[in-house]
């Protein structure tokens, strides 16, 4: 897996995109608390699963969605109102605080400042919520994810390493390790991180770099991807031999084009699993994979 960016001369990420994991329903059995700052909801449990399932119910993740004023009503509420329950904490970021609610970064509006948003949501974090999860979320607020899936996905690493999954894009949203959280913060309190480009995923992907935080390998047990920044039809439609478009450039994989290209967990809805009810593969099937395959 590798840094994913957005550059000037290329097309903008649609507000239709597949996300991460994306969809997923709110399952029985899962009670729900929110406070004023997010939702503290236990996972429904799993009768016969693995370890690593098992696991998966202790891994914590704080969700913090990069959000504004005038998305609220449009998008932010409904994110709120499905997969948003499934964190173990969420957290709604803007410039202005609302009942919402939402946290006040004292950022203004516009893409220009989306690295200072990020850079800003992420010192509150540590110092407000750092205690409170072992990974950390960050989506825009037209994004979807299957909280089970990306639970699962992480329960196989070490929070405590420095480590990262996603893609740098914004749009597919990443997740920081406690550790890695721990040295962004620490990036900036000694001058090694600074806010030297407006352009926020190639900016943070450039202190991940400095501060030694390592990608982790996101892909699933039959080494498809599981980040995806764009629409559907980018990647499931089978392509002629053509130039590989420039978003799965940036890939660290080989990347597949067609039905191969996606796991199960971020089909769409009528393909898709939450992990812990009906599955389509067994995810604890040992399959040897390439993992020395990168792009050229």
């Amino acid at each position: 897996m590798g840094i994913s960016g957005r550059r000037g001369t290329e097309p903008e990420l649609s507000s239709e995109r597949i996300f991460i994991r994306i969809t997923g329903t709110q399952g029985p059995g899962v009670s729900e608390s929110l406070s004023s700052s997010g939702a503290d909801v236990p996972l429904p449990h799993c009768e016969g699963k693995s370890s690593a399932a098992n696991s998966s119910h202790t891994t914590r993740i704080l969700c913090w969605i990069m959000t504004g004023p005038k998305n609220l009503e449009s998008r932010t509420k409904h994110i709120r109102e499905t997969w948003a329950k499934r964190c173990d904490r969420v957290l709604y970021m803007s410039s202005v605080k609302t009942d919402f609610p939402t946290v006040e970064l004292n950022v203004s509006e516009g893409r220009d400042n989306l690295y200072w948003k990020t850079i800003r949501a992420f010192q509150y974090i540590h110092e407000h919520h750092f205690d409170e999860a072992d990974w950390f979320l960050k989506a825009d607020d037209d994004t979807f994810v299957v909280i089970e899936n990306l639970r699962y996905t992480l329960s196989k690493y070490d929070p405590e390493k420095p480590l990262y999954l996603g893609y740098m894009s914004g749009g597919a949203g990443y997740v920081l390790s406690k550790e890695a959280l721990r040295r962004f913060i620490k990036g900036f309190d000694s001058g090694e991180c600074t806010h030297f480009s407006t352009i926020e995923d190639m900016a943070l992907g450039k202190c991940m770099e400095t501060m030694k935080v390592e990608p982790a390998d996101s892909r699933d047990m039959k080494g498809r991807q599981t980040f995806h920044p764009y629409p559907p039809d980018h990647y499931l439609v089978r392509q002629f031999p053509r130039p590989r478009p420039w978003f799965l450039l940036y890939e660290h994989y080989t990347p597949v084009e067609g039905p191969g290209c996606c796991s199960d967990l971020v089909y769409l809805t009528y393909h898709l699993r939450p992990y812990g009810y009906k599955y389509r593969f067994n995810p604890d099937e040992h399959i040897e994979l390439n993992a020395t395959t990168k792009s050229i």
